[in-house]
């Protein structure tokens, strides 16, 4: 059975990659670039997916970009 996982990659004052499933509690991992990232975040999600139900979890809905003024 194949199943989709949404993941945030986000990029650090190092320029690492780190990137997460927002499915999972705690299911992130990390990469010198973004292939590797995904890569690795691959195998952390089916660890987790193997340890928590996948019918259990919440649907993902998106994520949204929003503009703030910040003083």
């Amino acid at each position: 059975m194949k199943k989709h996982f949404p993941i945030i990659i986000e990029q650090d004052k190092d320029g690492v990659y780190i990137v997460e499933c927002p499915l999972f509690k705690g299911c992130r991992s990390y990469g010198s670039t973004i292939d590797e990232a995904v890569a690795n975040i691959k195998e952390a999600i089916e660890v987790c997916a193997a340890e928590d139900h996948i019918e259990d979890q919440p649907t993902f809905v998106g994520i949204r970009d929003i503009e703030l003024a910040i003083a």
